[in-house]
């Protein structure tokens, strides 16, 4: 598998190419939709401002994307995988703990990232009809546009996804020959490119360094462009950066090219309620169709956004944070998969944003705020990952401070939108961070107070209660799921509920444990005979993108087996064993429940608590694990933390 992925990273088509322009840059792609637009806002157009900003793009998708994440943050591939669970799973290997904390806070500020991106993308594309109805109400019309793309991901992307490809080279040379036919007449406003301009803004104009706010949002996909890197290959994303960056440098210069002739103005007087520069620098017969391919790529974007919450959901589930849920694959394809709850929870916010802000114009203040913490995250984690390689410290400390300056530069400009709107996806943030932080704890906590004991001490019994007669059988195999890492250990309450939870007597007992890797893409099984004929234990090592599928994994381990001799899975009953009938098996699950004799302290019962009502929403084992419930048995267990102190009682007579 690592040399598929290698290969994947070193092999560079022109049809590679394609699909990255289809998958990766959908959502950078759409912000000339929005950005030049929030820069100049409601004020008169000022050529300072416009040269500044204009200048600030640049320098941001010239430093942010292409420098930090095409050519560095691109490097910390996991075997070919990207995201920032992906890189907190490389990072893991430093032992350092506190590294959970960017990675929960990174995880939940890119899930918030994909709910504000669909509305405002669909609303700024769909808000160009107004060139033509100024007074159209668009808020029905996103709604109707965003419930068709969620209702669709249960189908899966693939033949849609073969539609990307082309509509995104359609936008991005839309995009690169707006910008050209404006520019090639006002070829001065390529002095913007002189940072000076950029200097001259932030540290002159009375509110320059709050446009940094605005000029953040040119760069809001390269950390979904660093996720989506396993779909394409790094080769193909950094060839292919060098024609998207010039489209949209060529569309952000002849936007500007075009405010400055009109300075004095306003976006409104130029054009009414649809005054956005993007449709302006357009020719009048040419609007219907550039508004038709806009609205194509801001649902592209989206789509890429939905697809890259679903991947981030599922890492964070192996990863432990993050409950259980429903999974489905609809294609065939590697790595694509659909969650309907987190569908249709990111469709529910979608819509509260579209209601909430109703214009594109009001939700650009919302945006941003999220995924810078996102960007400042991944930086602390690369930071260790280039200690994991050795990178010499007088090259790791001047990057690292670099871009926290950049970035934190830009979370205070941000800061100035939480009033107008921020707010909204820094709360989606705090609750997802609260979900996974919770989710994380209570794992933390219930495996510190899970007791192992020694099989070696049971071996014996175990073989009589197999041979014992007297007892009925329980099924003829018995199968437990094990969170024991060690192959000699068990959990106390498995050999409790054999030996006495009523004692269950089998011809064959298995302990099945699955070990969820640091890499993304690995299925191994490892068996180990326990006690001859009687015990034996899976492993299953396992990648945290591979699906959870124990049910057919064990079927096709035991398949294995019985070809090697290793094992007889028929039935053990006379009668149906003559006739080869295969054995019943049996899988039993232990689900825990908070003891009242626990004695927690105020922090682990507001933690406990609300894990296990997370826990009653969220996909019980059995289907978590992949099994089939008719041969499932759930077991309730008391899970007792700070068990009280021994109570001393006097007999009377």
């Amino acid at each position: 598998m690592k040399s598929l992925h290698q290969s994947l990273h070193s092999k560079l088509t022109l049809g590679g190419i394609l699909i990255t322009l289809g998958i990766i840059y959908g959502d950078i792609g759409t912000s000339p939709l929005y950005v030049m637009k929030a820069i100049i806002g409601l004020h008169s157009i000022n050529a300072d401002v416009v040269l500044g900003g204009v200048s600030c793009i640049f320098w941001t998708l010239t430093l942010q994307t292409t420098v930090k994440y095409v050519l560095i943050t691109l490097s910390a591939d996991n075997n070919g995988e990207g995201g920032i669970f992906a890189l907190y799973a490389l990072v893991k290997r430093t032992k350092v703990k506190w590294l959970i904390i960017p990675a929960i806070i990174g995880g939940s500020s890119l899930l918030a990232d994909g709910i504000i991106t669909p509305p405002i993308s669909v609303s700024s594309a769909i808000e160009g009809i107004r060139t033509f109805y100024p007074y159209l109400n668009t808020v029905p019309i996103v709604i109707g546009i965003l419930f068709a793309l969620f209702t669709i991901q249960q189908f899966g992307t693939r033949l849609v996804g073969k539609f990307f490809a082309p509509m995104m080279l359609i936008w991005f040379g839309m995009l690169g020959i707006l910008g050209f036919i404006q520019v090639v007449n006002h070829i001065e406003v390529f002095k913007a490119i002189n940072p000076y301009y950029a200097y001259h803004l932030l540290s002159i104009h009375p509110e320059g360094f709050y446009v940094l706010g605005f000029v953040f949002l040119c760069t809001t996909g390269a950390e979904a462009l660093y996720s989506d890197m396993g779909h394409c290959g790094r080769k193909n994303i950094r060839i292919s950066w060098i024609f998207v960056k010039t489209t949209l440098v060529l569309n952000y210069f002849g936007q500007a090219a075009y405010l400055i002739q009109h300075e004095g103005e306003t976006l409104y007087s130029l054009g009414g309620k649809s005054g956005n520069p993007f449709y302006l620098i357009m020719a009048d017969w040419f609007q219907p169709i550039g508004i038709v391919i806009a609205t194509m790529a801001a649902v592209i974007a989206s789509q890429a956004l939905i697809s890259g919450s679903f991947t981030l959901i599922n890492e964070a589930m192996r990863l432990n944070f993050w409950p259980k849920v429903k999974i489905k694959y609809p294609t065939e394809l590697k790595g694509q998969l659909y969650i309907p709850s987190i569908n249709w929870l990111l469709f529910a916010g979608c819509v509260m944003v579209v209601l909430h802000f109703e214009e594109s114009s009001n939700m650009e203040a919302a945006y941003g705020l999220a995924i810078i913490l996102c960007m400042i995250m991944t930086t602390l984690l690369l930071n260790f990952f280039m200690i994991l390689k050795r990178v010499s410290w007088y090259i790791i400390l001047p990057l690292i401070s670099v871009y926290l300056a950049i970035e934190f530069s830009f979370l205070i400009a941000n800061l100035n939108k939480f009033q107008h709107g921020g707010y909204v996806t820094l709360f989606i943030a705090l609750a997802l961070i609260g979900i996974m932080t919770t989710w994380f704890l209570a794992k933390q906590i219930s495996k510190n107070y899970t007791r192992f004991v020694k099989i070696d001490s049971y071996k014996k019994v175990l073989a009589e209660l197999s041979a014992d007669m007297t007892i009925p059988k329980y099924a003829t195999h018995l199968v437990y799921m094990t969170n024991a890492s060690r192959i000699d250990e068990i959990e106390e309450k498995v050999m409790y509920s054999i030996l006495q939870k009523r004692p269950k007597r089998a011809d064959l007992y298995w302990f099945v444990h699955v070990n969820i890797l640091s890499e993304p893409y690995k299925t191994e099984y490892k068996v180990t005979e326990i006690i001859k004929d009687d015990l034996f234990r899976i492993d299953f090592n396992l990648g945290f993108r591979e699906p959870t599928k124990i049910n057919l994994m064990f079927k096709e381990v035991l398949k294995d087996m019985v070809q090697n001799g290793e094992v007889d899975v028929t039935s053990r009953y006379e009668s149906l064993n003559k006739n080869n009938i295969l054995g019943d098996f049996k899988f039993v699950l232990s689900e825990k429940f908070l003891s009242n004799d626990s004695d927690l302290l105020w922090h682990e019962k507001v933690i406990m608590n609300t894990y296990f009502y997370i826990k009653k929403l969220s996909l019980s084992e059995e289907k978590a694990f992949g099994l089939d419930s008719s041969s499932v048995k759930i077991e309730q267990f008391p899970m007792v933390l700070h068990p009280p102190e021994k109570i001393h009682l006097n007999r009377i007579n």
